[in-house]
């Protein structure tokens, strides 16, 4: 993440949103000459109500105080929906640096390890920086990139099986980059993050692009399909449930479906295999 970003988070969600949306979007005629993408700082200030001196006070990171109403007339202009406004006000909310809590080490309690040996479907804990943590039986043989020391973004980037694994790793890779932003938040001095963004902005043209964006996404449940190399095609519900900080991560079939079959075979082959819960 680049040093304009650690110091002005805010400025700098504001300068990556604006440039997303289109003249003709706000409104506004496009005409000739326009030498920015998307809308000029003037043109947001004048449809937000604000003075254009006070809006670029605001991307320069000069006043960190906005009021909720300026924000939310930035929302509305910049075309947020619900979970990006909501993460534009926690820019502007953040607390001072010397006020943040002490950050603890991510630590999956004995309870929880006992809850994945139980449970029949694949589950996993994972971090706020997409680390797995801990793993079932099944999750494993769902796929061996949920063990524990595998990140799950850095395999969506950078490992051609899992790519392989998403139906849509297109819209994955969209979906997990716009989620780690919002994980993030205003945490933006995390040595774990910090070190994520930096090896994916080095090694992924597909997060440089993306993470420039600043989309906000919510990556909390719904469904997915995956392509396993022993059972093919699965269709899989994904629900993600917070437990102490961390998160706890099943997914499962529709009973009696084609895929809930394949699940059972996959389960089979896991105990015959003898994988281990981690």
């Amino acid at each position: 993440m680049s040093d304009d970003d650690r110091a002005n988070p805010l400025g700098g969600y504001l300068r990556a949103r604006r440039a997303l949306v289109t003249p003709e979007q706000a409104g506004l005629a496009a005409g000739a000459n326009r030498r920015v993408p998307g809308l000029r700082r003037e043109e947001v200030a004048l449809l937000a109500g604000i003075s254009a001196d006070y809006y670029l006070r605001l991307e320069r990171g000069r006043d960190k105080n906005p009021s909720a109403q300026v924000l939310e007339s930035l929302a509305r202009v910049l075309r947020l929906d619900e979970v990006e406004q909501d993460f534009l006000l926690g820019l502007a909310a953040s607390r001072p640096r010397t006020q943040r809590r002490q950050r603890k080490p991510e630590r999956v309690p004995a309870r929880l390890h006992q809850l994945l040996a139980s449970v029949q479907v694949p589950a996993f804990v994972e971090g706020r920086a997409f680390d797995v943590l801990a793993s079932n039986q099944l999750a494993v043989a769902l796929s061996p990139r949920l063990q524990p020391g595998y990140n799950r973004l850095r395999s969506l980037l950078l490992d051609p099986e899992e790519q392989a694994f998403q139906q849509d790793w297109t819209r994955s890779a969209e979906g997990f980059i716009a989620a780690f932003r919002k994980s993030i938040g205003d945490d933006i001095d995390n040595p774990r993050f910090v070190e994520l963004v930096g090896e994916f902005s080095l090694s992924s043209e597909r997060f440089r692009t993306l993470w420039a964006r600043h989309d906000i996404r919510g990556l909390d449940g719904g469904s997915t399909t995956v392509n396993h190399p022993v059972v093919g095609e699965l269709q899989l519900h994904r629900d993600k449930l917070p437990v102490d900080g961390l998160l706890l991560v099943l997914y499962y079939p529709d009973q009696g479906s084609e895929s809930d079959e394949k699940l059972r075979v996959l389960a089979s082959l896991a105990r015959t295999a003898g994988l281990p819960n981690n």
